[in-house]
């Protein structure tokens, strides 16, 4: 008798141990409640004013990747947006005009159709504003707007693609920020694995990554400003990056969380874009995890008050990463225009 008793405790002690180690239902309900608030949306935004056209596209695809739109005529637009490495330069701090070497890292336009307020430090309050902004930057293509447009009439061939883009508006300025904004919002992140998991494929992510995800939008905190479907909330935060940088301080000066405050970025296709940080400071994935689990590489009085150490040790860290990896996505290749003669 004593021995069936042993053993059916055995069986008891295993049998509740298994149903610990699965998830129960109520975590995985939680778990898909939480992925409600990642579903890729259906359609593209385009602003009332500007709205796509296939004309306005192929032109703002054209200047877009045209270097006659700097003084030197060597750098365009995709010079450091390159589509090969993710719409970045994969470098740690962004080269312009001359060779020189900028202060940031150049961002990803990913996605860039659902943002708001524009470049690290947010001084663009539009896709269109911010279009014009590093071609007339002496640092970067150093090219006066007055000049990018006799530039743009002298080349025969552009009046026909901005007549067909923008009928019966000469081409200026304001036409060639709306040009490539409108390209620019057409540069989407392809559907990728977490995408197919959120939509009920429950075979799409590993174990490995799903606790990832529960880390991601639980301890670990990431999810407080890496919202929504292209996991930004588009605001500005200090997270301790070791830089004198004030970022959005520079444009708000008396308000103390805005300074060393840079947009968070987009994490679709994050394990593609390093280095990372505002100056490229963090080398992997790795050592951006490391940088939230100290609490920030600074400590100072503008810092988030989401930023403080987390516990999370090399398993966690491991999760982490495959989720991450599973917001990676291949598109169709990018097809480069023709330029006009």
């Amino acid at each position: 008798m004593r021995h069936h008793a042993v053993r059916r405790s055995l069986v008891g002690l295993l049998a509740a141990s298994l149903l610990s180690a699965a998830p129960s239902p109520s975590t995985e309900t939680t778990l898909r409640e939480r992925a409600g608030s990642f579903v890729r949306p259906s359609a593209v935004p385009h602003p009332s004013d500007n709205p796509w056209t296939a004309d306005r596209e192929r032109l703002g695809r054209t200047l877009f990747f045209d270097p006659r739109l700097s003084a030197s005529g060597t750098i365009s637009c995709a010079t450091c947006h390159n589509p090969s490495f993710e719409w970045g330069d994969g470098l740690a701090l962004g080269v312009g005009h001359a060779g020189k070497q900028l202060a940031r890292r150049t961002p990803t336009i990913l996605n860039v159709a659902w943002g708001a307020a524009f470049f690290w430090d947010g001084r663009a309050s539009t896709l269109e504003e911010q279009a014009l902004g590093p071609i007339q930057a002496e640092g970067e293509m150093n090219l006066p707007l007055e000049e990018l447009v006799a530039r743009l009439r002298g080349i025969d061939e552009y009046a026909a693609l901005f007549e067909a883009a923008y009928p019966g508006e000469p081409i200026s300025e304001d036409v060639v920020a709306k040009a490539i904004a409108v390209f620019e919002r057409t540069v989407v992140s392809a559907p990728a694995p977490f995408d197919r998991w959120v939509e009920g494929d429950d075979d799409a992510i590993g174990p490995a990554a799903i606790r990832g995800f529960e880390l991601f939008t639980g301890k670990a905190r990431c999810s407080v400003c890496h919202t929504g479907w292209r996991f930004t909330d588009d605001s500005f935060h200090d997270v301790g990056t070791r830089s004198d940088d004030l970022g959005r301080g520079v444009h708000l000066p008396e308000i103390l969380v805005s300074q060393h405050a840079f947009k968070t970025p987009t994490l679709r296709n994050v394990e593609r874009r390093a280095p990372y940080m505002h100056n490229g400071s963090e080398p992997t994935l790795e050592a951006v995890i490391e940088s939230y689990v100290l609490g920030g590489r600074e400590t100072r009085p503008s810092l988030s008050n989401e930023i403080r150490p987390l516990d999370l040790d090399g398993t966690d860290r491991a999760d982490l990463l495959a989720f991450l990896a599973t917001l990676t996505s291949d598109g169709p290749p990018e097809s480069l225009p023709r330029m006009p003669r």
